[in-house]
């Protein structure tokens, strides 16, 4: 089912800038949900979005975007979906890219959430409001608490608190937003490959490196946590969880997955749930309050 969607009258047409994925898809759901007919600009050869209102533009053409959306008549913009870090001497900009690509570059030096920065002052300088896709799709924000059957134990709140700490700590330094801690043993913290290449990587990992005590049997323990880097634009980049999150975090011997409450989106949250059930994993938002207890 299409997200509930959000009741902010503060757009009339959305234009989704969208890369891959089935997050950009739910949110062009939910805009037709409430009676507008999104625009989508396709980044990436994806299937489902030809539904709907849409024109390709690569990455590097921000003039054309930028006309597309206007001739388009949108107001507003999201953007949502997974982007890689293009190859920038490969890139082929239009005349705007052009003149933007060295101000993308010296970001890039700072990290993504540079260049994501970079990015929105630009469509907020062309009169567009940028809109998060929490605002666009309201069904698809997490609030507190597990999202099915089962729930951390004390020791996993642990780690939770370890892996929330160990990314804010970080966070100046524009590393991902995601870390992988069991029994206080950091595993992995996402750096340019993103949540799942980070899942692989730690299921991968030799025996002696996994963090289990000499003599304990091998089982689900330790816990993937995703939440925003200080200072990240949560307009755009959100923690988002999928059901492949899911089950990687499962092939990689976690116990579950752990999300701050209403800072992260989960696409497909009845599949996520019931995979998390099958699995035996628990998928939880946790408040502030939880970090700092004892």
């Amino acid at each position: 089912m299409p997200a509930e969607v959000s009741d902010d009258e503060g757009w009339k047409k959305l234009g989704l800038i969208a890369g891959s994925g089935m997050l950009p898809v739910r949110i062009a759901q939910a805009e037709q949900q409430a009676g507008r007919e999104p625009f989508i600009v396709r980044l990436f050869d994806d299937e489902p979005l030809t539904a709907f209102q849409h024109k390709d533009h690569s990455i590097a053409e921000v003039g054309g975007v930028i006309r597309t959306l206007r001739a388009a008549g949108c107001d507003a913009v999201c953007f949502a979906g997974i982007v890689k870090r293009p190859n920038f001497a490969k890139l082929r900009p239009d005349w705007r890219g052009a003149r933007l690509l060295p101000k993308v570059v010296a970001a890039a030096r700072r990290g993504d959430g540079a260049i994501i920065d970079v990015v929105v002052s630009v469509f907020e300088e062309e009169g567009f409001r940028v809109v998060g896709a929490d605002e666009a799709a309201l069904g698809l924000q997490v609030d507190h608490g597990p999202l099915g059957r089962f729930h951390p134990a004390s020791h996993d709140f642990d780690d939770i608190r370890k892996a929330a700490a160990l990314i804010e700590a970080i966070g100046p330094f524009d590393v991902g937003q995601a870390a992988i801690i069991r029994r206080g043993f950091v595993l992995a913290v996402e750096a340019a490959e993103g949540t799942d290449e980070m899942l692989e990587r730690c299921a991968n990992l030799p025996e002696n490196l996994k963090g289990f005590e000499p003599g304990e049997e091998e089982r689900l323990r330790g816990v993937l946590v995703k939440v925003p880097k200080p200072g990240q634009e949560l307009r755009v980049d959100l923690p988002t969880l999928g059901v492949s999150t899911v089950e990687n975090a499962h092939a990689a011997g976690l116990a579950g997955i752990a999300v701050r409450g209403q800072q992260a989106l989960v696409v497909d949250r009845r599949a996520v749930q019931q995979r998390a059930d099958e699995l035996g994993l628990f998928v939880y938002a946790f408040d502030d309050q939880e970090l700092t207890a004892l």
